[in-house]
């Protein structure tokens, strides 16, 4: 049996909590890993006088797999936010977000099921921003074709193995007519190799209207960084928010996956952290080392837990523990 080599970082707050109990599920599976736990974050940067230690980056250089809990950026000190970090160092180009409706998880929708593939590396999240003159400031988009092409080529590809039907590309052509345009044309070029699917191109504005009218008409979304940012949190939304929804930043060689929530100190020690999101980023991280089978044995084990809605945290309305919830969730897998 195959032994994967995998990077854990436990993350601040809630995240050391939340990844005991995903690693308790991912030993569940039978799957076996090999873990190499780093440290990043507020915590990290007490103890080594950095957020991101380079021996985080070693060991995610050697594995090309993370597993990676919420962090924190300590306040003022000029840190760069650790995510964004990951992200850019590793050239972590695409970010993944699935999100679909879960059973038993009060929202105002049933039946979402839609991806939002976010461009990850450059935009307006370049970080390049200047003061002209005293009370004028100026942020710089960078758009590359290459960033633009292979982020279109993931989608695509994407939608291609995953039996998806529709691509939508989201831009702001109309008024950024050179960046954006740039976008829309490498994606064009891109879409042209993938006649099966169908695709359309939505202005930013009117996409986020029509997600909250009718998300279920979305299948796989394409965007830039800004505007993925905003509407991966947007498409959380509708299915019951930040605690329910994984996520993975893939690259040509690393990968880390990772939920989106952040670290809730107020519930620190207290039993209480809802553990699915990082639970459903594992399962992208299983698919992504070619463990399908153990994947959506887990998913169908959140599925069942969340709808028979007897064992569930106090964010989903229920009253059981950490621990309880993932025991429940454990005894799932076991039991087929």
């Amino acid at each position: 049996m195959t032994t994967h080599a995998v990077t854990l970082i436990p993350g601040d707050g809630i995240g050391p909590e939340v990844t005991r109990a995903t690693l308790r599920v991912l030993e569940a599976t039978g799957v076996r890993f090999e873990w190499d736990e780093v440290p990043a974050g507020e915590e990290a940067y007490k103890v080594h006088g950095t957020v991101l230690p380079e021996r985080a980056f070693e060991s995610i250089r050697r594995t090309r797999v993370a597993l990676k809990g919420p962090v924190g950026t300590p306040i003022g000190g000029g840190h760069r936010s650790v995510n964004v970090t990951l992200r850019q160092a590793l050239d972590l180009y695409s970010c993944l977000r699935p999100v679909r409706s879960l059973p038993g998880v009060k929202s105002r929708y049933g039946d979402v099921d839609l991806v939002v593939v976010r461009e990850n590396t450059e935009g307006l999240y370049s970080g390049v921003e200047h003061t002209v003159v005293p009370g004028v400031t100026e942020s710089i988009k960078i758009v590359t074709e290459k960033a633009c092409l292979r982020i279109a080529r993931f989608a695509f590809d994407y939608a291609a193995r995953r039996g998806r039907k529709k691509v939508t590309a989201v831009h702001k052509a109309n008024i950024m007519k050179i960046t954006d345009g740039l976008f829309l044309e490498c994606t064009r070029r891109v879409r042209a190799d993938y006649p099966q699917i169908e695709y359309e191109e939505l202005i930013i504005d009117n996409c986020a209207m029509q997600m909250v009218i009718r998300p279920q008409r979305f299948d796989v979304l394409v965007m830039d960084n800004l505007y993925g940012d905003i509407l991966s949190d947007l498409a959380a939304g509708l299915v019951g928010g930040l605690g329910v929804v994984p996520g993975a930043n893939i690259g040509e060689r690393e990968a880390v996956f990772e939920p989106v929530h952040g670290t809730a100190p107020d519930i620190v020690g207290k039993g209480l952290a809802n553990p699915t999101a990082l639970i459903l980023s594992a399962t992208l991280m299983l698919e992504h080392l070619g463990e399908a089978d153990a994947a959506a044995r887990v998913r169908r084990a959140v599925d069942r837990i969340l709808g028979e809605g007897k064992t569930i945290t106090g964010d989903l309305g229920g009253k059981a523990s950490t621990d309880d919830y993932t025991a429940a969730l454990i005894a799932a897998i076991k039991n087929g």
